[in-house]
């Protein structure tokens, strides 16, 4: 789409796609799953327990320790992913990508990346419940893949396959920052209302990149030269790579505090009740299957 009958044409496919994709949605949507997520979700139907008033459950989110810090490390990730998403053009002229075929090519592999990242890792960690650990991990390789991305001056030249390695390594690693500390989010808050988490986390972390793209687009004509005495190591780095190297610096230092317990996870090894005794085992519920009893409270 380099002319404005392709722009045109770009549109008028994305909201083809859209509207098939909507349609989609609205014929498969269901009000809830047929069978709870876990143990803990199954346990809040028996109870019968209503969601508060969202505002309500916002303010009690922030009152609820170890929620500010993966929100915190969801607006990161958002953040990066969506100024290097913004600034793409910019960043692929650096190694010397120029022609609009490879840019776009890039930008998909980026998004890729950032998708296969969070199935991949955040499958890891839905099965392992490792999320500081890997959340930390994830957040040190995000900065030294956000590092070549703004390179201008230094002794390998420029070098694309170096970029767009940078780049591919960026979104696997950044990209699944984000579903694993949106449960981490809902585990420390449990039994919270999961749709004012996820509206926090969005909402945070979108105003967040919003605000730092113009700080951003400032940054991209700034250069910084580091190890000046080290000629090996004599680099220029733009502005934009330093800002998103110190926001994942920044993260770390606060995320390497989280401490809190993590209560869904601890509802779910439990059964639900105190002694490993469950809501399911009172009176009224005989337990004959999972699958029955979760279809007897389904219809109820």
């Amino acid at each position: 789409a380099d002319s404005e009958a392709g722009i045109h044409d770009y549109f008028g496919l994305i909201t083809i796609l859209c509207g098939i994709v909507a349609v989609g949605t609205v014929c498969q949507f269901r009000d809830r799953p047929e069978f709870p997520p876990s143990y803990s979700e199954l346990e809040k139907l028996v109870r019968g327990e209503k969601e508060p008033p969202f505002l309500e459950s916002v303010k009690k989110l922030f009152q609820t320790k170890g929620f500010t810090i993966p929100l915190a490390a969801f607006v990161c990730s958002i953040s990066i992913t969506n100024i290097v998403g913004t600034f793409i053009d910019e960043v692929m002229e650096r190694g010397g990508i120029t022609d609009q075929l490879g840019v776009d090519l890039a930008g998909a592999g980026f998004e890729f990346a950032i998708l296969l990242g969070g199935i991949l890792i955040g499958g890891y960690v839905d099965e392992t419940k490792r999320y500081k650990p890997v959340t930390l991990a994830c957040l040190l390789a995000t900065m030294f893949f956000v590092v070549p991305l703004g390179l201008t001056d230094h002794m390998l030249g420029n070098e694309p396959v170096l970029l767009v390695l940078a780049l591919l390594g960026l979104g696997i690693a950044c990209g699944p920052i984000q579903p694993i500390n949106a449960e981490l989010a809902v585990d420390v808050t449990y039994p919270s209302d999961e749709t004012a988490v996820e509206s926090v986390q969005q909402v945070g972390g979108n105003l967040v990149s919003a605000l730092m793209v113009p700080v951003a687009e400032w940054a991209l004509n700034q250069d910084y030269e580091f190890f000046r005495k080290v000629r090996p190591l004599d680099m220029d780095v733009r502005g934009d790579a330093v800002l998103l190297f110190t926001v994942a610096a920044v993260t770390i230092l606060y995320f390497t505090t989280f401490d809190a317990p993590l209560r869904r996870t601890m509802a779910d090894e439990a059964g639900g009740g105190k002694d490993g005794a469950s809501v399911l085992d009172g009176p009224g519920f005989v337990v004959e299957g999972e699958e029955t009893v979760v279809a007897e409270l389904v219809r109820k």
